[in-house]
């Protein structure tokens, strides 16, 4: 009877060790999941906190007829936006453009509901329709709009 616990025990004493190795890689794992889920949720909660919406008039004209696009854009999202020309992605017909300014119109910050004076400028259009797309802390917005 000796002879058949002994073996027993090695082998439930061996099994207590690996479970408790498997056990020990298990929690590091689900606490690097669980912290990286914390911080994505962080920047998803950004994002959805965060609205833009071009209101010039397409019609109207938001080409100068030289080098300058002004538009303005409302933040229409829940939280306060950067408003430097640096804060955006501006893609016009395709193309992106790095000369761009902005300037809040209705106060010092660029806060919900508040507007700002976006102006692209180094920039030649022929007549016709363009697109000028707009990205800000991973909202886009897209304006379409007419040089006559």
């Amino acid at each position: 009877m000796a002879d058949v616990s002994v073996p027993s025990l090695i082998l439930f004493i061996a099994s207590i060790v690996v479970a408790a190795g498997v056990a020990g890689v298990l929690i590091d794992t689900v606490a690097g999941i669980s912290n990286s889920l914390d911080d994505q949720g962080g920047d998803v909660s950004a994002q959805i906190k965060t609205d833009i919406e071009v209101i010039s008039d397409p019609e109207t004209g938001v080409y100068d007829g030289s080098d300058t696009v002004t538009v303005y854009v409302k933040n229409t999202g829940l939280r306060t936006l950067p408003a430097t020309g640096d804060s955006f992605d501006v893609i016009v017909n395709a193309s992106y453009q790095s000369d761009v300014n902005a300037s809040v119109v209705d106060g010092d910050d660029w806060r919900p509901s508040n507007v700002i004076e976006l102006t692209i400028s180094n920039i030649s259009l022929p007549q016709g329709d363009h697109r000028l797309k707009l990205i800000v802390d991973g909202d886009e917005e897209v304006f379409d709009f007419r040089v006559s």
